[in-house]
């Protein structure tokens, strides 16, 4: 990984700004041709700022210099009938940062912020193959589990566990 880039907490306003523009403009290079794209135009930078704004999970960010490029947000598991399985509710990257090693490091960030459940779960988009393809490295398996979800148009997110 370049020796630019570090992880950290999202700590200042900047850095929520900058959280913001790559959730929106890592949705659109990711979700286009795999969601309506009336919903993905809906998904605006001014709505990304307000979900970075009243985040309550943890979040860290990838920086090159001072430019978030990347996040990864996790916590304890959303379904709050299940105790014993942490969250990583959303990774992103921007396009120009993928493949140099800045997944794995946002990744790393956020099963050692988990570490004390022995799994960990994230939802996939059907489809995604490029993220099925990153999470499987890292050693996420498919459990079985399905949720439908409307982002305009039917579509169905699949569920991973990491297991330590």
């Amino acid at each position: 990984m370049n020796p630019n880039i570090t992880i950290k907490p999202m700590q200042t306003a900047e850095e929520a700004d900058g959280k913001a523009y790559v959730h929106w403009k890592a949705w659109h290079e990711t979700y286009s041709g795999l969601i309506d794209t009336d919903y993905l135009a809906k998904h605006t930078l001014e709505k990304c700022k307000a979900v970075a704004l009243r985040a309550s999970d943890t979040v860290f960010v990838a920086k090159d210099g001072e430019r978030v490029i990347g996040f990864v947000g996790f916590g304890a598991y959303r379904d709050k009938s299940v105790t014993d399985l942490g969250e990583v509710y959303g990774i992103y990257v921007l396009k120009e940062y993928q493949k140099q090693g800045i997944g794995y490091a946002l990744m790393n960030a956020a099963v050692e912020g988990l570490s004390g459940y022995a799994k960990i779960a994230l939802w996939v988009l059907h489809g995604n193959e490029k993220a099925i393809s990153f999470y499987k490295r890292y050693g996420f398996r498919f459990d079985g589990a399905e949720m439908p979800v409307t982002m305009g148009t039917p579509n169905v997110e699949l569920r991973m566990i990491h297991e330590r």
